[in-house]
């Protein structure tokens, strides 16, 4: 148990220490702001603690005032010495000890220190504190199904590691304070300080190692990690002519990496440099961290040992936290106001990135995972704005103000164009570097560079909650004598949109006798109903296909897949193994375990072969080799052909995979239950399904994942057909 929850009362408790009563009551806070810290800290790890002093610069607006503080509730403040300015060229004043109050708010994460200052000039006052204590939340595993949710800790020190972030309240703060930092760091002999800004001096002096860093670009907060580290370092040259040092800080196990990562560095670099400006800091750095995460924060990233060791290189993750280099980290997200940095960061980095690379079939495919997340995760009673998103607590906030506000700025470069949309994003980025920015911000920004008037966008997008959704109901088309040949056809659509309409543009793939195209479509009614000129006769038409346009979609209309057991009201897992011991009763016991935890206890019935399966909702079939001709009947009555499982493998559409280390994940639509999906977990042996039971919720979005030795060799969509009407022809009238 830490100190702090020793000393954190039920009660709000006001403890005073007076040390000049003669400087009179309390007074309110007044609003100060911290211009720069600089902090002496020396961490003991065998013992979890903190000794630090902090010379802080607080710019205090009126004469005589108390300026609250907060830090962590298990740090003891031992002074608050005031540095008097110095007059001219004069000697240096003493400090003169300051009286300061600390209370501790029902429902707080910090203690609420108020310093009563003197009478002094307005401006800046340099502050003197000395405090120590203990930081120790060991990370805990987090309760959610997803293996990708970061470990929770408010922060700790410890033999294992130390990570101190602002959740942690490690040093005096004032809400909304941007400052700069200097920071010197005190550890034991083989221990490497890893921290935001440039290392500007190391040295070992009585058994401890000592580095210096620099910060000289205002921050929101200040990130502190620590460990045993091996240090690589290279140098990037940027066509801009612009050099950033990159560095990886890997366990010894790990260090043979080093040089992938930045060699992938480089890579994002080269690319989102000419889109968002030169990189906003001196440094660019990996840093591996002690428990699972995946955080971006200025000028590093810090992921932990297992992603590390799955080459966590890709577009969606390291790429995700270098592009946060810029947005969030340079440009800071104002408190209060909505979470528009995740979003744009997704789009950037998850989607955007593929249109670089020219993969559109990827890019194709991240577009289906944003609408198939919402969909899936968001129902129509507990949708919210994306203007409403603070942070992700759950899949439901992660398809809001990830997926859905990614969308959102991909509709936006399609409203207003290409070029407005690139420069109007770097006109942003430069024009609110260091500073924090919110919707507003970036919708006054849009609208400047494109010379739009984008609030009806930033209304129904941003701040209104929900999705539109879209159906063709109709497609007749007739010949047009005497018309010109491109426009020898008349086709006449129908969309509707339901009871709550968007104003939206949907393209509408067009098949005619001579070839297939694609026309755009404005629409912003209950029931739209639009003419279009063709030169051939059209025989079919598609909307929306290359889903191009954010909706939301019934269950019926999504792809198979394993997310669609998870989100279902009523889900059945079946159990076709002997061994319960097993991975694959691993699994269903971390199902039922979770479960139980949860306001949802009940939701998830179990029963084994040959017990009668419940005929609605969602089933999770959970099967080993020995019992694979008791489920096959179920399967087929799901997947038809396409699934056979055998003694050896399995086949899927006609391909064969054997072997003992081959396991399968896939999913079907439940015959006769529309919406619903069976999904079957298959392994040859135990083996082959002991690494993808551990993960196997990370592999949800797709209909059929094979895997060889636990990693994944084969995926695959089934998607279902776009809405799609045959024309009917009409005779000339």
């Amino acid at each position: 148990m830490s100190i702090g929850k020793l000393l954190k009362p039920s009660l709000s408790l006001v403890i005073i220490f007076i040390l000049f009563p003669h400087l009179g009551p309390v007074e309110p806070a007044a609003a100060a702001t911290i211009l720069q810290h600089d902090l002496t800290v020396e961490l003991r790890p065998d013992s979890h603690e903190l000794h630090a002093r902090d010379q802080i610069q607080v710019e205090v607006p009126s004469r005589e005032t108390t300026v609250t503080f907060t830090l962590a509730p298990s740090l003891r403040v031992e002074s608050v010495l005031l540095q008097p300015r110095s007059p001219g060229d004069g000697p240096a004043q003493p400090a003169i000890p300051l009286s300061f109050t600390i209370e501790y708010p029902q429902q707080a994460s910090a203690q609420r220190i108020g310093v009563k200052l003197p009478s002094i000039d307005a401006g800046p006052a340099t502050l003197i504190w000395s405090y120590r204590g203990v930081i120790d939340d060991p990370p805990k595993e987090p309760r959610h199904l997803r293996f990708v949710t970061p470990s929770e800790t408010a922060g700790h020190i410890g033999p294992e590691g130390a990570y101190l972030s602002s959740e942690s309240q490690w040093y005096p703060d004032i809400e909304g304070s941007l400052s700069t930092f200097r920071l010197s760091v005190g550890l034991p002999t083989g221990w490497t300080v890893v921290t935001q800004g440039k290392q500007i001096d190391q040295a070992t002096r009585e058994g401890r190692t000592w580095s210096t860093w620099v910060v000289k670009d205002r921050s929101e907060a200040l990130t502190l990690v620590a460990n045993k580290f091996v240090t690589t370092t290279r140098e990037w040259s940027g066509r801009n002519g612009q050099r950033v040092e990159l560095a990886t800080y890997f366990f010894p196990d790990n260090a043979g990496l080093a040089d992938e990562y930045l060699e992938a560095t480089a890579k994002y670099l080269d690319a989102y440099v000419p889109l968002l400006g030169d990189y906003p800091f001196e440094k660019f750095a990996v840093v591996e961290n002690f428990f699972a995460s995946g955080l971006g924060m200025p000028s590093f990233t810090l992921l932990g040992s297992g992603s590390i060791k799955r080459h966590y290189v890709q577009p969606y993750a390291l790429g995700h936290e270098i592009v946060h280099s810029w947005i969030g980290n340079s440009v800071f997200n104002r408190p209060g106001h909505g979470n528009w940095v995740e979003g744009l960061t997704t789009y950037l980095a998850n989607y955007y990135w593929h249109e670089l690379a020219q993969d559109w079939t990827q890019a194709r495919e991240q577009r289906r995972l944003m609408i198939d997340s919402y969909s899936l995760y968001v129902t129509p009673e507990e949708e919210y704005p994306v203007a409403a998103f603070t942070k992700k607590s759950d899949e439901k906030d992660s398809a809001i103000g990830y997926q859905k506000a990614a969308f959102v700025f991909h509709l936006l470069r399609h409203e207003i164009g290409e070029e407005p949309f690139w420069r109007g994003l770097k006109t942003f980025v430069s024009g609110f570097r260091n500073r924090p920015a919110d919707w507003g911000s970036l919708e006054s920004v849009f609208a400047q560079v494109s010379g739009r008037d984008l609030r009806w966008f930033f209304a129904q997008w941003v701040e209104q909650g929900g999705a539109p959704v879209l159906a063709l109901e109709q497609a007749a088309a007739e010949e047009v004598p005497g018309a010109a040949p491109s426009e020898a056809w008349r086709l006449a659509v129908t969309i509707s949109q339901g009871a709550r309409p968007f104003r939206l543009k949907i393209p509408l793939e067009i098949e005619t006798a001579a070839a297939t195209e694609t026309r755009w479509m404005s629409i912003g009614g209950s029931e739209h109903r639009a003419e279009i000129r063709v030169a051939h006769r059209p025989s079919r038409v598609r909307l929306d296909p290359e889903l191009m346009v954010f909706r939301r979609m019934t269950r019926a209309e999504l792809p198979p897949m394993l997310n669609g057991f998870v989100t279902d009201r009523r889900r059945t897992v079946l159990t076709a193994f002997r061994d319960a011991a097993s991975p694959l009763g691993q699994v269903a016991a971390r199902l039922t375990e979770q479960e139980s935890q949860s306001s949802e206890a009940g939701r998830t019935v179990v029963v084994s072969v040959g017990e009668p399966v419940p005929a609605s909702g969602s089933l999770l079939v959970l099967a080993g080799a020995e019992r694979r001709q008791e489920i096959q009947a179920l399967i087929r009555d799901s997947c038809g052909d396409r699934v056979t499982l055998e003694e050896n493998g399995f086949q899927i559409d006609g391909q064969r995979h054997n072997g003992p280390a081959v396991a399968l994940l896939v999913s079907c639509p439940r015959g006769n239950v529309p919406g619903s999906v069976v999904t079957v977990l298959y392994g040859v042996t135990p083996q082959s399904v002991a690494k993808v039971s551990r993960l196997l919720f990370y592999y949800g979005w797709h209909s059929v994942v094979v895997f060889q030795d636990g990693a994944v060799v084969m995926r695959a969509v089934w998607e279902t057909s776009p809405d799609t009407k045959e024309v009917q022809v009409h005779a000339n009238r």
